[in-house]
């Protein structure tokens, strides 16, 4: 009998052992039908050489093979859906002038971003921080935005209605300056004055575009147009302050700050998730509009799905799940309390003082290599 060693990939966690599995010098070690209850155990065996009848191991990888195309048939992805919907928003802004139904079709994408978050909302979610490489920065930064209101405007209870026209101005706010927002994000020398004008008027110039386009909803072209007002009156065209700004337009505002706030840019430092929300939603020490800030803390969240963390132990992860516990999200590792990389990623109980999360990293600190079915499977395969 010919023997195969085993892999991570060929042991499920949890499930009866489906043959029976030998050590070195072909000694006896677990019977088929066995359990493997957990990750460590696993690593522990593996480390140790598992061995397998080759002829067995074989046709399970084939029995494998057909369950996992099977699932994923059957297993939506919140992480396709937003890849799509980045790519017909791409097609749909560049070629605005000349689409028939343009409000339709930029609706449909929006209801794409709804049936990803419907699907996985951590997923949808942590898209913002580890999606960054699917497209052009300009159209991954208004689906961005877009997922992220629309997850403030389910929670706030907002109607559907209100959620279409929050989430298509989150997608075509920046219509007016579509072409040279990959530019200015890479630029590193300070802004020419031709470039600030471009900035300063590109909401009025997104609204003139989307109107004759055809879209004629007074409440999505209105929240476009205030997308870059402030609380206190700062902000432009109009100089609008707190009391004379809608609501929604304020949910596609910050979103739009913190998306800008927690992706790479040359000219401005990325901010951490928790910097990154101070940042956007207070103003003088306290918040504009203190319930809709509430609504953000509790969506995002100080340690949002995406993030890199290390733990008390010395781990280092990425948060996966959010909690009812905003201090205490799962977390993957990653990388081992002395730096190595660890075999797979192990959940970790965030609850727990070993596993308790000490500090934010930036992920050019976390060093780690992974896809994002890795940590959240089928619902977040390409």
């Amino acid at each position: 009998m010919e023997h195969r060693r085993l892999s991570l990939s060929d042991i499920a966690i949890g499930e009866p052992l489906p043959w029976d599995v030998y050590g070195e010098g072909k000694t006896l070690l677990l019977r088929r039908g066995h359990v493997l209850q957990s990750a460590g155990q696993v690593e522990s065996l593996l480390q140790r050489g598992l061995f397998v009848d080759a002829a067995l191991l074989d046709g399970g990888h084939k029995r494998k093979d057909l369950q996992a195309q099977q699932a994923r048939r059957e297993t939506p992805s919140a992480l396709r859906f937003i890849n799509l919907a980045n790519k017909r928003l791409e097609r749909l802004l560049y070629n605005l002038a000349n689409e028939s139904d343009a409000a339709s079709k930029i609706l449909e994408v929006a209801k794409a971003l709804s049936y990803a978050v419907d699907t996985n909302a951590d997923v949808a979610l942590s898209s913002v921080l580890l999606n960054q490489q699917a497209g052009s920065y300009a159209i991954r930064h208004s689906v961005d935005s877009a997922l992220l209101a629309l997850l403030i405007a389910r929670s706030m209870r907002k109607s559907q209605e209100e959620i279409q026209f929050i989430m298509a101005a989150a997608l075509t706010m920046n219509i007016g300056m579509l072409r040279q927002h990959d530019l200015l994000r890479d630029k590193q020398t300070p802004l020419t004055e031709p470039e600030q004008n471009l900035i300063k008027s590109h909401t009025k110039t997104s609204v003139d575009l989307l109107a004759q386009a055809g879209i004629t909803q007074p409440e999505w072209l209105e929240y476009v147009a205030l997308h870059h007002e402030n609380d206190n009156g700062s902000g432009y065209p109009f100089g609008k302050k707190l009391a004379d700004i809608p609501q929604n337009a304020k949910i596609v505002s910050l979103a739009d700050r913190y998306c800008a706030c927690v992706t790479q840019r040359a000219y401005r430092k990325t901010l951490l998730p928790n910097a990154a929300l101070r940042d956007v939603l207070l103003n003088g020490g306290k918040p504009g509009d203190p319930m809709l800030a509430a609504y953000f803390i509790k969506e995002i969240g100080t340690y949002p799905p995406g993030c890199f963390v290390r733990l008390q132990n010395g781990e280092i992860g990425v948060v996966t799940r959010r909690t009812k516990d905003a201090a205490a999200p799962v977390v993957h590792a990653f990388v081992g309390p002395r730096g190595a990389p660890l075999s797979f990623p192990i959940q970790r109980d965030t609850t727990k003082e070993l596993y308790a999360i000490r500090e934010l990293l930036p992920p050019e600190q976390a060093t780690l290599r992974f896809s994002m079915q890795q940590l959240w499977g089928d619902e977040a395969a390409l």
